[in-house]
């Protein structure tokens, strides 16, 4: 959540960083702000709503001379959007500055503490205590300040500070709150993330908990907590810069559904090689696969998702029990870990909390831990065991789908590799789901030509007030993330069950023209399901069926279908999704949403 950008070097600050956090507009934000030290002082300009605001504020930086400075866009938690509550904060005297990403838990003993030493605040924020403690512990030492601070706060943060008596340094630290460094020739640059530094360098470092960097024109110095110098290599970013940018669509997720074609494709292809499944990431050998005994999936929101079809698919594959847990209940669960048992942490960032906290209770109770991530060098990829590449390149849209898409291709293949080396499928089986698993890209493309289809479809229910998904088994987990997708961007409420809940206290909610989505993509559980459809249509619902080709029986029972093309019955997640994305997409356009950047959610959860 959050986003911060710094630059120092030989060039205007103002108008880079601005642009950066145009860049990073999709982590969700309610206020930005700029602080830059114009020659002799630190100047600030701050904004509530949208970038713009402050843009025009600042001519686009014009009006806010001079090549050093930070800037931040906010999502509130302490306080409520407003211009005093925006970042960057001071100390009362204005000569330090200070942007700040994560929660500081000890704020309020902290901010006691410094009231009655005479401090007085401006803001209801946990960020303006951390820049009146550095103003209190500040004695002529920059890096001395910094590392008294950090040993006093508790919580999460990812900080970049500037002082008036050091205008040629920039000063940057974490702790559980993603920071990127970059540099080029023409000066320094700290981010959130890498698309907001992508056009100026392609050269990252990555800091590590509670590690300090001092950012000069024409270098870089970084510290550990005990004030040692240490040295990083630089991780090259090959992501195309292009793919950070709308390339004539409308929105980066009509975009980012579009491109998930290729995104399934550069996930799986590196893995398959001689009509086998390789993955060289799992730094395992097959008797070490052959010994798991179960394994725990860990994620939170549309991963959390995969991780249900990753349930279902594991488990009918590779026939390994799988527990499927949100990570914030994992973490304070005492969960119960047994021997050979393999974790499993998914997220698009790498950054999420909870995730990463699941990750960390892992590996302090001596599990190892398998990460499925999409940003290269993010906290789950370094700290992880192991790590899963998904290569989606970067998603901009809050909201996601071609990461998503990525994450259950990801998922097959580990099922399949599992069940191939444990001897649970044949080897006729295993080469017909790898020649399925290599049509997805091209069947995707099919039901991404039916939009107009869907677009007229979506433009019937703009009105809608209460909208259901229903399914059985992965069709169940198909409509958790097609529900997902329709409340986060449209606002309309929305709810997944199982179908066969339904009789269970839900079917009461149902009234007259209520639609109701039916997935049924599994073949077993057709007639199932055509009962479930029975049911809603007794009593008033509209029913829109997604179905396989050969479920021709389902046209009599529902009002609406969409077919998607036969695949095998574990991978029809990856097909049935598409059209319930793009109903998503058109209901929320044709309610004038912001589709990229819905209200009061962020890209990437980085706090509790």
């Amino acid at each position: 959540m959050c986003g911060i950008v710094g630059y120092i070097g030989s060039k205007q600050a103002a108008p880079i960083i601005l642009d950066g956090l145009s860049k990073l507009e999709y982590r969700g934000y309610d206020s930005a702000g700029l602080a830059v030290y114009d020659g002799t002082k630190i100047v600030t300009r701050k904004a509530i709503g949208r970038l713009k605001v402050l843009e025009n504020l600042t001519r686009g930086g014009e009006t806010m001379p001079g090549q050093s400075g930070i800037g931040h866009t906010r999502w509130a938690t302490h306080g409520a959007p407003s211009d005093k509550n925006a970042h960057p904060h001071t100390n009362m005297g204005g000569t330090i500055a200070v942007v700040h990403n994560g929660i500081i838990e000890n704020y309020i003993s902290l901010k006691r503490m410094l009231t009655e030493k005479g401090y007085q605040f401006a803001s209801e924020t946990d960020t303006e205590v951390i820049a009146h403690l550095m103003d209190y512990y500040y004695k002529g030492n920059p890096l001395e300040t910094v590392m008294r601070v950090l040993h006093r706060v508790e919580g999460s943060y990812a900080l970049g500070i500037m002082f008036v008596d050091y205008p040629d340094e920039i000063y940057a630290a974490r702790k559980d709150s993603p920071l990127i460094v970059g540099k080029n020739a023409d000066g320094c640059f700290i981010a959130s993330d890498v698309p907001a530094i992508l056009r100026y360098t392609r050269n990252v470092f990555y800091l590590e908990n509670q590690e300090v960097v001092v950012l000069r024109k024409d270098g870089l110095q970084f510290f550990s907590e005990d004030e040692e110098e240490l040295i990083k290599d630089p991780v090259v970013i090959d992501w195309d810069a292009d793919a950070a940018e709308k390339g004539g669509y409308e929105h980066f997720m009509l975009k980012e559904m579009y491109e998930q074609p290729r995104t399934i494709t550069d996930t799986i292809s590196p893995r398959i090689q001689n009509d086998d499944i390789v993955i060289e990431e799992l730094k395992m050998s097959d008797e070490e696969l052959r010994r798991i005994k179960k394994i725990h999936i860990v994620a939170c929101g549309s991963a959390y998702h995969t991780g249900v079809t990753g349930k279902y698919v594991l488990e009918g594959l590779a026939r390994i029990p799988v527990e499927v847990d949100v990570a914030s209940e994992f973490r304070y669960r005492d969960p119960i870990l047994e021997e050979d048992s393999m974790v499993i942490v998914i997220s698009q960032s790498g950054e999420t909390a909870d995730t990463l906290a699941a990750l960390r209770e892992s590996k302090a109770r001596g599990f190892k831990v398998l990460g499925i991530v999409n940003v290269v060098g993010s906290s789950i990829a370094r700290e992880a065991d192991a790590c899963l590449y998904t290569w989606a390149g970067p998603e901009i849209a809050v909201a996601t789908t071609k990461a998503y898409s990525a994450q259950l291709a990801a998922l097959y293949m580990l099922a399949m590799k599992l069940a191939k080396v444990r001897g649970t499928i044949q080897e006729e089986t295993f080469q017909q789901l790898l020649r399925d698993l290599r049509r997805l890209p091209d069947q995707i493309e099919l039901l991404l030509g039916q939009k107009e289809k869907i677009q007229h479809f979506a433009n019937r229910y703009l009105g809608a007030r209460d909208i259901f998904f229903i399914g059985r088994g992965i069709d169940y987990a198909i409509s958790l993330e097609g529900s997902l997708k329709l409340k986060e961007i449209s606002y309309i409420h929305s709810e997944a069950y199982a179908a066969g809940e339904l009789k269970h206290g839900t079917i009461s909610l149902i009234e007259d023209g209520t639609l109701v989505v039916a997935v049924s993509t599994q073949p077993e559980l057709f007639k199932k399901t055509i009962s479930n459809i029975v049911e809603v249509k007794a009593r008033g619902a509209f029913v829109m069926a997604v179905t396989g080709e050969s479920n021709k029986a389902i046209e009599k029972a529902s009002d609406y279908v969409v077919y998607i093309p036969e695949t095998n019955s574990y991978f029809t997640n990856s097909l049935a999704i598409i059209p319930l994305q793009l109903f998503a997409y058109y209901v929320a356009v044709g309610r004038g949403c912001d589709v990229d950047k819905p209200r009061n959610l962020a890209k990437s959860v980085t706090v509790e």
